[in-house]
């Protein structure tokens, strides 16, 4: 039978009474005061019955108190089967959880913190393949080693000299001698996340007046990853030491603007050999009549 058929069955009616019984089963079982009125009753299969009440303890919103009483066939005696605390249909639930690894975010790292590396991540891979000995037929060969060793040993001081010619040896002669290197989807998903930060798509890139490919604070760098980033070093850039792509730009570019000259004013006149004469009344106009010589009618004297 099936638990929907189950729970959709009446309860037995000396279990569903039993409140009061169960009620005490929840106050016992829990903080005093918690436990708070009766929610519902379910029935659980024969003559076994669920009791809900609500809780009332501050963190648990929504959760309910379920205490299962039961009794046994042709018995009166309600006894208790159970008492816990379940969430409800709208209970307030902790987030699903989640692995740190999927938890973790650039920048949660704080000093002496560890993140191990899965063996198999896709970022990496072997830095390097192949048998550590070498060919036979190679001038690195047993014998030529041999007669290497004895000239070491018979010329120098040292007891023991390290195998030549393996591939870990002449890895670690070019600085390649590490156990993992980045893959190409290692290279590809670094390449996207800079570009996303300090590409040609952002804001400040769509506003600069040339891109970093021609700006003279670029610092070139090597590898694969050099030929579509390199690291600025404007201390007045909005990416000074970080790794920008060639198609970012700002403001700081080295030629985006040669700063004017300011205007130099013109050298001062000063004439200190004679004095200017600044008169009191303005001169009169050539031709021009004194108000003294006009007759009195034109003066508008009567």
């Amino acid at each position: 039978m099936s638990a929907a058929t189950t729970r959709s069955r009446t309860p037995d009616r000396l279990c569903a009474e039993a409140v009061d019984l169960a009620r005490a089963a929840a106050q016992e079982a829990a903080a005093p005061g918690v436990v708070g009125e009766h929610v519902s009753v379910v029935a659980e299969g024969d003559r076994v019955v669920t009791h809900y009440f609500a809780c009332a303890e501050a963190g648990y919103r929504g959760w309910r108190w379920a205490v299962t009483v039961a009794r046994a066939s042709r018995a009166k005696v309600v006894t208790i089967d159970e008492t816990v605390l379940l969430p409800g249909p709208d209970a307030l639930l902790a987030p699903e959880w989640v692995p740190w690894s999927e938890r973790l975010r650039p920048g949660d790292m704080g000093p002496g913190d560890l993140l191990p590396t899965d063996a198999d991540d896709l970022r990496l891979e072997p830095g390097y393949s192949g048998e550590d000995e070498p060919a036979p037929n190679s001038v690195v060969s047993e014998e030529v080693k041999d007669l290497a060793d004895t000239e070491d040993v018979a010329f120098t001081d040292r007891a023991a000299v390290p195998d030549r010619g393996s591939i870990a040896s002449v890895a670690e002669e070019l600085g390649m001698r590490r156990a993992r290197v980045l893959s190409r989807y290692g290279l590809h998903t670094a390449a996207d996340r800079w570009d996303e930060a300090y590409g040609a798509k952002t804001p400040m890139a769509q506003a600069a007046p040339a891109s970093c490919v021609s700006c003279g604070f670029l610092v070139k760098i090597g590898g694969s990853l050099g030929q579509a980033f390199g690291v600025c070093a404007n201390e007045f850039g909005p990416a000074d030491g970080r790794l920008v792509s060639l198609s970012y730009g700002c403001g700081g570019h080295s030629e985006a603007a040669v700063m004017p000259k300011p205007p130099r004013p013109a050298p001062p006149v000063l004439d200190s050999m004679r004095a200017d004469e600044f008169p009191l009344r303005p001169a009169p106009d050539a031709g021009s009549v004194p108000d003294t010589d006009l007759p009195e009618q034109d003066l508008g004297h009567s």
